[in-house]
């Protein structure tokens, strides 16, 4: 179900929606099903595109920290995509995959892809050079020093590289909902607006907030359990 069926506010009602008018609009949303319906598709798209663009941004990482080689073709190109905005895609990304799930699934995979490349990159780099020669010292040969050395000391980065992905997934699923989407928390604001109703518009966008702080939470879970060895500052 869409927002056909809310009554649309007239223009002298356009202002910032009060609290009880915000869960107001979401509790009737949830009692017709709309809510919960949306929801679970832009969630759908979101993991989808969240899997396709860690394992890409965490392989490219890879490639181009350990490989001189991979840094001087594959990087150069990576920056330069980067810095092409993803709204500015969305023309090029409807020829190329039509009007489907397949575009807001790669837009959304885009987005994830670089955060994760930046941060795992900077950290498999930053690897403490006394380490690996520690490593080498007991006989590590390249895999074993990769394995055991370079790549669980990149780990923080990586998983910093995630928490923002974990953000950036859903600013990009508002973006990619907007590809001819008939379903999707984008979707629901797009139509909310075409009816006026800013309350729906805050109400979806409070789910994006929540969204974002339970992912974030999640990481930072997987930081205590993953990096349980790592001794750091913690605060005073």
């Amino acid at each position: 179900r869409d927002l056909h069926s809310f009554p649309t506010r007239r223009s002298s009602d356009l202002e910032v929606a009060s609290p009880v008018a915000v869960a107001d609009a979401l509790h009737q949303l949830w009692t017709q099903g709309v809510l919960q319906s949306n929801l679970l598709i832009s969630l759908q798209r979101v993991a989808e595109g969240l899997v396709f663009g860690v394992a890409a941004g965490a392989a490219l990482a890879v490639l181009c920290g350990l490989f001189w080689v991979g840094e001087d073709l594959l990087d150069p190109v990576i920056q330069a995509a980067r810095a092409v905005p993803i709204l500015g895609l969305v023309p090029l990304v409807i020829i190329w995959f039509g009007v489907g799930e397949t575009p807001k699934v790669f837009l959304i995979a885009l987005g994830c892809l670089f955060p994760v490349y930046i941060n795992t990159y900077a950290a498999i780099r930053g690897v403490d050079l006394k380490l690996v020669e520690a490593g080498q010292t007991f006989g590590l040969n390249r895999w074993g020093l990769v394995r055991k050395v370079v790549l669980p000391g990149a780990l923080p980065g990586f998983l910093v590289g995630l928490r923002f992905a974990l953000v950036g997934c859903w600013i990009v699923d508002v973006v990619a909902e907007e590809i001819n989407a008939q379903s999707g928390l984008g979707y629901l604001i797009n139509q909310a607006q075409t009816t006026n109703r800013t309350d729906i518009m805050f109400g979806c966008l409070a789910i994006y907030a929540v969204l974002g702080v339970l992912a974030d939470i999640l990481v930072r879970l997987l930081e205590r359990t993953l990096l349980a060895w790592r001794r750091g500052f913690e605060g005073v």
